[in-house]
């Protein structure tokens, strides 16, 4: 089928949606009661789903991509399996073997070239174990919190609120079903994000749910705590969790990297490192795991210039935007210069666009397809309300389209939680550009008293005193004068003091610099689903030979950049091969040695397999003064022939991206060879 039959097709469905999101936009102009915003943006993601189902049914698809084959490949070679395999394995969790840590290690020192390097990034590596209340300030010991239920039988686990969801659809979906029960389900389903406990046990019960896989009996719902649980120290008193994300870590370091930066914005901080999520239904392998690996970026800049300094040089660069105002009008994505996105303020700043390009560059360096990526805009219900604005940088697989990177503009809510919390005061100076006279007034500490009364929390209450504004000052005052006594009160800790403990004091100041609380643009890489989608985008089946598939990989992440192999078990090419061995070593190229029995055809079957794009082949004409070999692509499968002694340089340089192989086959003679295929 064309495009313009696709779009007779899809033309349809996308003039539903528009016309659901032109409802939505009109009850939230009208400040329609919030349950009928619901109703109507709960159809709007209906109509939404169904639109992009079609799309994807209408897509063409590879021929040569069968998922179960390339799934065998990367469990054959080794890539990562099933944590604990052979005790049956653990859901969403995997280890990488040799040939998936080799090319994780790649990818992850690619991306520290290009984003830690290149934008000279300050790097840190903070501890996984976070105390509950850096948690509980950062809003996800709240947050990540769902009820599931148990089959009360095998002990299987549902999430609760998917569960009533696909059985009332279900409901919904039934001929039989009569027009107020269908409505009474709907209704149910809008108001499913807000529901306690108690109501969704109600529901359990009123429509006698039962276990979807089993029809076992349910058991009542329960709290699930979506972050792991952990007693650090051997009281068991001081509770924690396994961080659920990387950034806090650079969030809580705020004031010592602003330092370290000679208190300048804007600066960039960056972690690599593992977070836990303990999902209830883990699935689609790397996709969705207990445990992954994180790649964030948190560059911090004054609110009020969200300029970038480098944003000439990606403001060509071509994205495809998949809008909110798209996905309300029911529109395709759009391909669109960033300098335009933001002239037209779809993205709302230059900073938080530089970052989708770089994003976008980085993807598609290391293999993600171009034509199957994509950023998708979160429309205002999927946003968090401190958000300014947040893309997500898709891939297309054969599960559909996945979430590789987040790119939000998180305003300052981060830091100003964490200073609420611990009282420290989490700003940058900005110079003023005439110093201008401010009234203040300050909560002064009789520093006498208050050290003697409370001697280890005196520098505590001294900074978070200091940091008072003219209505947190103004509340001190209120309170001394009625009732003679003030509480602070700093995270989990209460201080009291007396009328003369404190002092409330006016006066007027000139200031030479203004206090900012920066604002975050955050880019926040999933390494594991970026892999995953570069398996499928690279996994490729041989012209006129469907039984051999090998990875495409770049040879930038590839697990190992060359291969090295000896036509024959002829003793006379050892010291060849283990000089090349030696000299591949020194110029950083890793590397393996094949000398294996079994045809060249079957050995370069076997390299092609792990995604090794280079392989130097040393034969009978080695042996000849002067001494040359042949060097193999991959992709191609072409080969030249070049002297021993340049081959190491000559590999290093292609495989880094010095020098490309169309570059190398003009340089050096083409080797024709009838390549074996048959017999791998």
């Amino acid at each position: 089928m064309d495009s313009a039959e696709n779009e007779t097709v899809l033309a349809p469905l996308r003039l539903s949606v528009k016309q659901q999101g032109d409802v939505v936009r009109s009850l939230k102009e009208s400040k329609a009661p919030e349950i009928d915003v619901k109703k109507a943006v709960h159809e709007l993601k209906a109509r939404k789903k169904i639109l992009e189902d079609k799309e994807l049914e209408l897509a063409p698809v590879s021929a040569s991509f069968d998922r179960s084959r390339m799934e065998d490949l990367l469990k054959r070679r080794f890539f990562y399996i099933q944590s604990f395999e052979i005790y049956g394995g653990i859901t969403g969790q995997y280890d990488f073997g040799p040939m998936g840590c080799a090319m994780k290690n790649n990818l992850l020192a690619a991306w520290r070239n290009f984003f830690v390097l290149e934008e000279q990034m300050l790097e840190v590596d903070s501890s996984i174990l976070t105390p509950e209340k850096v948690l509980k300030a950062s809003g996800h010991v709240d947050r990540f919190a769902d009820y599931m239920v148990k089959d009360e039988k095998n002990g299987e686990c549902f999430r609760l609120d998917h569960l009533i969801k696909a059985h009332l659809e279900k409901i919904i979906a039934d001929k039989k079903t009569s027009t107020d029960v269908k409505k009474e389900c709907e209704d149910i389903i809008v108001k499913l994000d807000g529901m306690t406990k108690d109501e969704m046990d109600a529901i359990l019960k009123k429509y006698d749910m039962k276990s979807p896989v089993t029809g076992n009996k349910l058991s009542s719902a329960m709290e699930f705590n979506l972050m792991f649980g952990i007693s650090i120290g051997p009281t068991g008193q001081n509770k924690g969790y396994l961080r659920p994300e990387t950034a806090q870590g650079i969030f809580v370091n705020f004031k010592r990297l602003l330092e370290f930066n000679q208190g300048r914005l804007p600066f960039a901080a960056a972690q690599i490192g593992n977070s836990f999520r303990n999902e209830i239904s883990p699935r689609s392998g790397l996709i969705r795991v207990r445990e992954f690996t994180m790649a964030e970026i948190e560059h911090f800049v004054d609110p009020s210039a969200k300029d970038h300094p480098k944003f000439d040089s990606v403001k060509d660069v071509e994205l495809m935007l998949y809008s909110a105002c798209n996905q309300m009008d029911g529109r395709p994505a759009e391909l669109i210069k960033v300098g335009k996105a933001v002239e037209m303020n779809l993205i709302a700043n230059e900073t938080l666009a530089y970052f989708m390009a770089r994003i976008y560059l980085f993807l598609t360096r290391i293999g993600v397809d171009q034509g199957r990526l994509r950023f998708r805009q979160h429309m205002s219900n999927e946003m968090a309300h401190y958000a300014c604005d947040c893309w997500d940088a898709e891939c297309k697989t054969s599960y559909g389209w996945i979430e590789c990177v987040g790119c939000a503009d998180r305003s300052c809510f981060d830091l100003k939680q964490h200073s609420k919390a611990t009282g420290v005061q989490l700003v940058a100076e900005k110079k003023l550009p005439v110093p201008i006279t401010v009234h203040k007034v300050e909560v002064l500490p009789n520093k006498r008293i208050i050290g003697s009364s409370y001697r280890q929390h005196g520098d505590l209450i001294y900074d978070t005193l200091a940091n008072f504004d003219e209505s947190e000052a103004a509340e001190v005052e209120r309170q001394i004068k009625e009732t003679g006594e003030y509480t602070l009160e700093i995270g989990d800790k209460r201080f009291s003091f007396k009328l003369d403990d404190i002092n409330v004091r006016r006066c007027q100041k000139t200031v030479h610099v203004e206090e900012v609380v920066p604002n975050v643009i955050e880019p926040s890489f999933g390494i594991g689903r970026i892999m995953y989608a570069i398996f499928e985008h690279t996994f490729r089946t041989r012209d006129g030979d469907e039984q051999r598939t090998y990875l495409s990989l770049p040879s930038i992440i590839a697990p190992l950049k060359c291969s090295v192999l000896p036509l024959s078990n002829n003793p006379e090419f050892a010291p060849f091969i283990l000089k090349l061995s030696r000299e591949l070593t020194r110029a950083d190229v890793s590397h393996k040695v094949d000398d294996s029995s079994g045809s060249i055809g079957r050995r370069y079957a076997r390299t092609d397999e792990v995604a090794i794009p280079f392989g130097i082949t040393v034969d009978f004409d080695s042996l000849k003064e002067p001494h040359t070999a042949t060097l193999r692509e991959r992709d191609s499968m072409h080969q030249i022939r070049a002297p021993l002694s340049l081959l190491p340089e000559l590999v290093r340089d292609l495989s880094v991206g010095r020098i490309t192989w169309k570059e190398v086959e003009k340089q050096y003679p083409r080797f024709e060879q009838q390549e074996t295929t048959r017999d791998v």
